[in-house]
C-alpha cells in the first residue's frame, strides 16, 4: 500500500517531478497548507520570497525566458490570485511557459463570498492556456503534469492551477504523472510536404526576398536552422523587439528592428520586397502599421506552430503550420544556393541615412544633458555586448532594444505585447536565477521604476545580481513623446516628481551611483558592472529626447519620422 500524504505535500512532490527547482512566490492564508508542506523540501525547491504577487509572476516570465524551461509562481487566494493576473495575461501574449498555483477556500465554501474568494478560473480562463481547479488531492499529480505539459508544448503559455484548501489538507496516496498527451490538443502537428515544397519554390523563385524573425525561433530552439536557411539563400531579415536576440546583432544579413521604433531600411523594404517570409511572429501592430498598405507587392509566407495566427491581421500566400525547427530544414533542404548581393546593398543608403539623422546623433552626443541611447549602448559595449537585456516599458525599452546589442540567445526579457509597466524589475531578478552565470542588466524609467520599486527588498534579501539602470528624465517619457508630437505639448499628468533613488537604494542597501556628467559615465558603468551582486546606477536623462524614428499610429509602416 503506497503511503498517505497530504495534497500539499503530493504538490510539492510533483513539482519536483517536473524539475521546478526555482519558485517565486508570496503566502497567505488560502495556500498556508501548501507553504507548510514547502518547508521541508527547502533543500530540492528554492523559494524567492517577492514583495508583491505581481513581481512572483514577472520574476517568473524572467526565468522562463532566459532559462527556456517552464516558470513558477505561487500565490494565496483573492488578491494574492487576482494580483498575478497582469502577468498571466503578460504571458499570454509573449508566449511565455509559465505555471501560477493559486490557493483558494474549499470546495464548500465556493460560491459563498467567503474570505478571500475569488473565481480565479473565470478570472484568468480567457487569459491563459489552461485553468484549473484542483477540488481533490487525488487530483493534484495529474494536474501538475498536466499544467507543465501544457505550458511548454506547442506555442508556449501560461497556465493556472486554483488548489481548493480541502485539496491542500486531503490524504492522498501519491503517485507522479506524466502528461503527454490530451485529446483535442495537436501541439506539434504534422508538417505538410506539399506546402515545404511550395515554400522553398517561392524562395527559389524570388529576387527580394526578406525575412521578419519573431520570438517563435528562439522559443522553438530553431536559431540555428533559420541561420542556415537564410545564409544558404542569402535572405536578409529584421527581428521583432522580442526576436532581437534570435540571431547575432552583427550578422551580415541582420538589417534591423521591425516597427514602429524600428530601423528605417527594414520597414521601408518590407513594402519593397517580393518575398516575404515570417518565421514565429504575429504581424503585431506596432510592426505592420497600417495594414491596407502592407506588403502589397509581395507573397507571403507565414511559418508558425499557431494556426489561429494565419491570416489573422495579415493575407497570406502559405501557411506552414508546425515547430519551426523541424519545418526550416525541411526547406532549407529543398532551397537552392542563392545571391542576392545587389538587393542586400539597396539596404545600406538608408541605413547609412538613419545613422547620419538619428543614430549617430544618440549615441556620440558631445554636448548637453546625457541621452538614453548613449548610456544603453556603453552600458552593453562594457559587457561585451554578451549581457542579458531586461527592460521595463516605455522609452527605456525603446532605446535599449535599438541600442542593446546581442551576441548570445535567450538574451531579451520585455514586456512586448501586452506592455506592462513595472515588469522589468522582478523580470529581472527572474533572470538572475534563470541565468545565473550570466550578467543581467534592467533598463527602467522613473516611472516603471515606482511602479514594482518594493522588489528592492527581494534583490536585498537574495543578494540577486541584477544591474539596475535607472533612465530617470523626472517623466512619463513614451507618453510625454506622444503629447509632444500629438497632442500640441499638451504634458497633461505626464512630468513626474521624483523621490531620492539614491536613499531608496541605501536603505535597502543597494549600492548606488548617480551620474549627471558625460565625463563621469564610463567609469560608473565600469563600477557597475564590477561589483558584485546588485548594484542601481541612476542616469539624469534629458528631459525631452524622443525615440526616433518613429512611424506614427495609422501611417504606413514606411513612412517613418527620423526628426
Amino acid at each position: 500500500m503506497a503511503e498517505k500524504i497530504t495534497g500539499a505535500e503530493a504538490m510539492m512532490r510533483a513539482l519536483e517531478h517536473e524539475g521546478v527547482e526555482t519558485l517565486f512566490g508570496y503566502p497567505g492564508g488560502a495556500i498556508m497548507p501548501t507553504y507548510d508542506a514547502l518547508y521541508d523540501h527547502k533543500k530540492t525547491l528554492n523559494h524567492v520570497l517577492v514583495r508583491h504577487e505581481q513581481g512572483a509572476v514577472h520574476a517568473a516570465q524572467g526565468y522562463a525566458r532566459v532559462s527556456g524551461k517552464v516558470g513558477c509562481a505561487i500565490v494565496t487566494s483573492g488578491p494574492g490570485a487576482t494580483n498575478t493576473v497582469t502577468g498571466v495575461a503578460d504571458a499570454m501574449m509573449d508566449s511565455t511557459p509559465m505555471v501560477v498555483i493559486c490557493g483558494q477556500v474549499g470546495v464548500a465554501m465556493l460560491g459563498t463570498d467567503a474570505f478571500q474568494e475569488v473565481d480565479v478560473v473565470g478570472v484568468t480562463q480567457p487569459i491563459s492556456k489552461w485553468s484549473y481547479q484542483i477540488r481533490r488531492a487525488e487530483d493534484v499529480a495529474w494536474a501538475v503534469s498536466r499544467a507543465f505539459y501544457i505550458a511548454k508544448s506547442g506555442r508556449p503559455g501560461p497556465v493556472v492551477l486554483d488548489f481548493a484548501k480541502n485539496a491542500q489538507t486531503g490524504m492522498v496516496e501519491y503517485e507522479p504523472a506524466s502528461v503527454g498527451f490530451i485529446r483535442s490538443y495537436n501541439p506539434y502537428p504534422e508538417i505538410k510536404k506539399a506546402a515545404v515544397v511550395e515554400a522553398a519554390k517561392m524562395i527559389n523563385d524570388s529576387v527580394k526576398p526578406f525575412a521578419l524573425l519573431g520570438q517563435g525561433v528562439e522559443l522553438g530552439g530553431a536559431s540555428d536552422e533559420v541561420k542556415e536557411l537564410l545564409e544558404k539563400a542569402q535572405i536578409p531579415f529584421g527581428t521583432t523587439f522580442l526576436g532581437l536576440s534570435d540571431m547575432p546583432s552583427d550578422h551580415p544579413l541582420n538589417m534591423g528592428i521591425l516597427g514602429m521604433h524600428g530601423n528605417l531600411g527594414p520597414n521601408v523594404m518590407t513594402n519593397q520586397c517580393d518575398l516575404l517570409i515570417a518565421i514565429g511572429m504575429r504581424f503585431d501592430d506596432r510592426v505592420t502599421g497600417n495594414l491596407a498598405t502592407y506588403a502589397k507587392q509581395a507573397k507571403v509566407i507565414h511559418f508558425d506552430i499557431d494556426a489561429s495566427e494565419f491570416n489573422k491581421n495579415v493575407k497570406i500566400d502559405l501557411a506552414i503550420h508546425g515547430d519551426c525547427k523541424a519545418s526550416i530544414p525541411a526547406v532549407t533542404e529543398l532551397v537552392s544556393e542563392a545571391k542576392h548581393d545587389a538587393w542586400i546593398a539597396s539596404f545600406k543608403p538608408y541605413a547609412e541615412k538613419e545613422y547620419n539623422k538619428v543614430i549617430n546623433k544618440a549615441i556620440n552626443p558631445t554636448k548637453g544633458p546625457l541621452l538614453m541611447g548613449e548610456v544603453v549602448r556603453k552600458v552593453s559595449e562594457a559587457a561585451n555586448n554578451e549581457a542579458i537585456m531586461v527592460t521595463d516599458v516605455g522609452q527605456n525599452q525603446l532605446f535599449a532594444c535599438r541600442y542593446f546589442k546581442f551576441t548570445k540567445p535567450r538574451s531579451v526579457v520585455t514586456s512586448g505585447g501586452i506592455g506592462t509597466m513595472g515588469f522589468g524589475l522582478p523580470a529581472a531578478i527572474g533572470a538572475t536565477f534563470g541565468a545565473p552565470d550570466r550578467t543581467v542588466c534592467v533598463f527602467c524609467g522613473d516611472g516603471g521604476f515606482q511602479m514594482t520599486i518594493q522588489e528592492l527588498g527581494t534583490i536585498m534579501e537574495q543578494g540577486a545580481p541584477v544591474k539596475i539602470i535607472l533612465l530617470n528624465n523626472n517623466f512619463l517619457g513614451n507618453v510625454r513623446q506622444w503629447q509632444e508630437m500629438f497632442f500640441h505639448r499638451r504634458y497633461s499628468f505626464t512630468p513626474m516628481d521624483n523621490p531620492d533613488y539614491e536613499l531608496i537604494a541605501k536603505g535597502y542597501r543597494i549600492p548606488v551611483k548617480t551620474v549627471v556628467e558625460r565625463a563621469d559615465l564610463d567609469a560608473a558603468i565600469k563600477e557597475m558592472l564590477a561589483t558584485p551582486g546588485p548594484f542601481l546606477l541612476q542616469c539624469a536623462i534629458k528631459e525631452e529626447d524622443n525615440v526616433l524614428p518613429m512611424t506614427p499610429p495609422g501611417a504606413n509602416v514606411d513612412e517613418m519620422l527620423l526628426e
